[in-house]
Parts: structure tokens; sequence; C-alpha cells
């Protein structure tokens, strides 16, 4: 499995007779001592000693090794951190996660001075999922905060993002922080911020955080306190609980039967609690997944999306057929479904449960007032902006992530094709994987009630709209540096033709427009409407490549050709933009 480093090591030199190498090694060393002077843990403090006992000793494995834990600190962006736990400036630690604690509380209470605040300091919601060492950072996170005159609120146990996002403004806390890798493998962790609305941070806020954060000399300077802070009851977890059942309409039909997942995350309490007093029938569980745990023993890789995941669960779903597959990544806050098909079960797309629940909040009639607004990602299909359109309803396009798409004005519903959904924006303006679990659960017994099923409503959108087919591929690398040569062959030579059909115009993102931020990315529509968007990850080591295929339909009975029409296009732009991406 790879980690997910946050900024692109520096090189290293090996070999006795490098001067240069020999010199940039002398200095790592330097640095990691000092470093490991003010290491606070003893665990990363032991880890570090025994790194350098091995370089010092000739090992050149080891001396790669410490050159890229010190080839810079982990960038703080508007994903706050993340990256794989261990010792040094360039991993996850309490080193790392003290000195970005202070530089957090430092930029809010200057926020506050500023605005003629006059509370004694900040007030933070801090939550935490399972995996390793989230508990023992959101303590540290708390005992920063406390010590800096602010005002922590820790929540009670491992719970999932959403519980942190809700938290926050249920709370009236200036702002949030939840402690969590999400989907990444298991020996990375991250260090997630939000501000007082409840929306994740975006620029210009995360290069001030980072310079108030290059601002602390060293974790020995940071004040802590050793307790004060307020751990939270279940009071908040019961709120959070009563909002999410009411996304759905009290008389709607329940007689729905779900297999869920939580793939060995935080999920499974919360969910099973909601569909419960939300008046569903008992969630079955893939026992194997069903408790935390940060290993992740039954999986590669902790993300729905990733070939394989849901296995375990199939396998439960094929003894038990239910009507529906859930599955939640670990810190559920996002959601997969899978649906009985031809026997046995299909994955559907994010894009497809994306305007599965699109449709549904424009038939309830959440779409109303002063939320009027469908919004998606730029990746996400363009369906959703059909459908809005067709509703008499305003339709937006952000750039990826709920970072932009949660504080889209008069918002009612969002998402983004990486299987995050906001349901309730006015409660949780972020992607919330339980509560959009209910409102796809709700939309599948609606269904199942008239003798229809999630399928059968995707092919009437289809028919209305057009198909709109879409696919995904990624190209992961071990080296960031492999990435920018690639965008920027894109850039100055983008292709003229795509599966046989011309380039009729190219976007390059990271100029902006009236409508988006300045983003790292390259968009290409071509003659047929076909569409494709290339962009790093902001979280992975890879280049991601998203298509979209659109073919009208006229009549039901034509719908199967323009599916195959749409499966073509998209075969034949896929194959092209593989060979475009090769590192």
């Amino acid at each position: 499995m790879e980690s997910t480093p946050a900024v692109e090591p520096k090189a290293s030199r090996t070999g006795g007779g490098d001067r240069d190498g020999d010199d940039r090694a002398g200095s790592t060393v330097e640095q990691a001592r000092a470093w490991l002077a003010d290491d606070p843990d003893e665990a990363t403090r032991a880890e570090l000693s025994d790194l350098l006992e091995r370089v010092e000793a000739g090992d050149s494995e080891a001396r790669h090794d410490l050159e890229d834990r010190f080839s810079g600190f982990l960038e703080f962006g508007t994903a706050g951190l993340r990256g794989a736990l261990g010792a040094g400036p360039n991993r996850m630690n309490r080193a790392v996660v003290i000195r970005t604690a202070a530089g957090l509380t430092a930029y809010l209470t200057r926020r506050l001075e500023d605005a003629g605040d006059r509370t004694p300091g900040p007030a933070v919601v801090v939550g935490f999922d399972a995996r390793h060492n989230s508990d023992v950072f959101a303590r540290d996170t708390a005992a920063v905060v406390e010590a800096a005159g602010g005002r922590a609120m820790v929540l009670p146990r491992p719970l999932p993002t959403p519980v942190l996002a809700f938290a926050i403004t249920h709370l009236g806390a200036d702002a949030g922080v939840m402690v969590t890798a999400s989907h990444n493998p298991p020996q990375d962790n991250g260090y997630k911020v939000y501000l007082g609305d409840g929306s994740q941070i975006v620029p210009p806020v995360d290069t001030d955080i980072s310079a108030e954060i290059a601002r602390v000399g060293s974790v020995a300077q940071v004040p802590m306190t050793q307790d004060g802070w307020v751990t939270l009851g279940d009071d908040v977890v019961e709120a959070y609980l009563d909002h999410a059942v009411a996304v759905l309409d009290p008389s709607s039909p329940r007689d729905l039967s779900v297999v869920h997942t939580a793939l060995h995350g935080v999920g499974s309490a919360i969910v099973h609690e909601a569909f419960r007093r939300a008046g569903f029938p008992e969630v079955t569980p893939v026992a194997s997944q069903e408790h935390p745990d940060p290993d992740f023993p039954t999986v590669d890789f902790p993300n729905p999306e990733e070939p394989g995941a849901i296995d375990a669960c199939i396998e439960v779903a094929t003894a038990v057929q239910p009507d529906l597959v859930v599955a939640n990544d670990p810190d559920a806050d996002r959601c997969a479904v899978a649906v009985p098909e031809d026997g046995g079960w299909r994955m559907l797309r994010g894009d497809e449960v994306g305007a599965l629940l699109g449709e549904h909040v424009i038939r309830r009639g959440r779409a109303g007032g002063e939320r009027t607004v469908l919004a998606r990602s730029i990746v996400s299909s363009r369906l959703l902006g059909a459908m809005a359109q067709a509703a008499g309803l305003r339709a937006q396009e952000t750039l990826t992530g709920f970072k932009w798409i949660g504080r889209v004005e008069g918002l009612a519903y969002g998402y983004e094709e990486a299987l995050g959904y906001c349901v309730d924006p006015a409660v949780v303006p972020d992607k919330d994987g339980v509560t959009a679990a209910l409102m796809v659960s709700e939309l599948a017994a609606t269904l199942k009630a008239e003798g229809r099923t999630l399928l059968d409503l995707l092919d009437d959108l289809a028919v209305e709209h057009g198909v709109h087919a879409t696919d995904a591929f990624s190209v992961r690398v071990s080296d960031l540096s492999l990435i920018p040569p690639v965008m920027a062959r894109l850039r100055a030579e983008p292709p003229a033709e795509l599966g046989g059909v011309g380039v009729a115009r190219v976007d390059d993102l990271a100029q902006g427009s009236a409508d988006l931020p300045a983003t790292d990315g390259v968009r290409f529509l071509l003659q047929d409407q076909t569409r494709v968007i290339v962009r790093p990850s902001g979280t992975e080591p890879k280049l991601k490549v998203y298509l979209e295929a659109v073919v009208p339909v006229e009549g039901a009975e034509h719908l199967a050709r323009a599916r195959a029409e749409a499966a073509r296009r998209l075969a034949g732009v896929r194959e092209g933009m593989e060979q475009l991406t090769q590192v």
C-alpha cells in the first residue's frame, strides 16, 4: 500500500563519493537531532533515534528515509494535513500536530480580535476517528487551545466526521478540528479544519493559518494544559441523530432491507441507530468490518470506490439478499450504494447516486425558498445541471471538494462524484454519509412500494435528460514530481482529437474564470459534447482523469442504443487519455 505524502520529497543522493550528498546528509542529521530534542512523544523519539543510528552506520536506505522525513513540513492546505504517521516534520506526529494546533489557535484568536470580539478566546470543537493516534492528536489539540486561552470541546468518543461538522454550528463554536485520514491507508492520519459556519477552509484562510504555524518556534515553547477542556456528552450525538432522521418524510415507506459496512471505521453505531430511529428494519452489518480497527485488516485500501473494498459486503448481501447495500468510508462522510442486477450486485457510480439523490430532493420539494441551488463539482456529471434546469432551479458548478460545494449560497443539495453528498446543507454544510444513506434508502423504499427500483429511476432520468455516462481512471505515482510534467505537456500540446472526435475547446483551469477560482487542471470539450478533465489529486499521490459522454435518447425504446453509443465514446476517449497521461 502507498502512503500519501503531503509535500513533494526532495531527491536524495546516495554514495560515498558525492560531496554534495554528504553535506546534505550531514545537514539533515543535524536537523533530525534538533527535532529529536524537541519531540514530545516517546515512540517517535525512539523511532527517530533508531533511524539516526542506522544512518550513522552507513545505511543508504535509512539515509534516504531520513531525507524524506526532513524534506520539509507537511503542507497545511485546504485539506488541512494528511500524511503517513512517523517521526519528522514530513510525517503526522504529535510534534507536527501541536505546532499546527498552536498556529490555528493563533489565527482564530487574531480573527476574533480583528472582529472586535472580546470573548476570552476561540471555542474549538475537536473530533477524532479510530485511526492510530487520532485520540492522542485530539487531546493535544485541546491542550493547546485551552492553554492559549480558548475553549476546547472534545467529542466523547471516535465518531464520524459529519458529527463534528454538525457540532460546530450546534454549539456555536468558532472552529472545528477533525482528526482523520478519511479513506487513506492504515499508515496515514490527517487533520481537517472547519470554520464556525461548519464549512471547510478555503484560500486564503489556509495560507493565513500556515503562516501562523510557521511562526511556532518549537514544540517546547507551545503552552499546553494537562486538563481543563470539556469532554462532550452524548447530547451532541443525540442532537445530530435527531437532525439526521429529520431529513426523511415521516410518512414515506420504510419497507427496505439493507446490508451495511463501515469498512472498519466509525460509522456502524451511528448509521444503525439512525436507521432504527427512522423506522427502517434492523440493518444487517458486515460483522468482519463492523467495528473500528485502525489496521483495516480485511481491505487493501479502505475506500469503497476501490476494487475489492466492498467484497465482504457483497458476500453478505449474496447470502441475505437485501434490497440495498450501503457502504461508508472509515469516517462515514462518504456513501456507496450497490443494487441487485441480473442475479448479482452492481455498484452504482457516484454520479448515479448523485443524480438519484438530486431527483429525490427535487421531488420531495426540499429545494425551495432560500435554498434553490443544486451544486456539483466540475468533475461530476452535468446531468444534475440538466435536472435543475428542467425543474426551474439554479445549477452551480464548483471546484472539486466540499470546501467549495458546502459554501454555495442558497444550496439545497450538492454532491461530488467521489461518493460525497450533502442532503441537509442547513445543518451540515459538508458531505455526510449518514444522511445520504438514509435518503437513498428512503428513495429505494418509495420506489419499492411502487414496484420499481433505483435502476428504473436512472432509466427515467436518461430518457428525459439524455444518457450521461461517466468513467474515470487514475495514474498513481510514487514520486509527486512526475505529475507536473504531464500537466505541462497537456497544456502545451493538447490533443486535436480523442477517440476519433475533434477537440472543440481546451480550458486551462489554472487560469480561473468569473465562475471558478483557479485550480490545477485541464478540461477538454469534444465536438460531440464528450468532456475530459485531468487534475492532480488533492489528497493522494496520483493524477485523476474524468470522462463524460452525453447522448440524447429519442424515447425509452432507444435507451439501450444510446447507452451503447455512450460506452463506445467513453472507451475511445479513455484509450487516448491513457496514452496522453503516461508518466
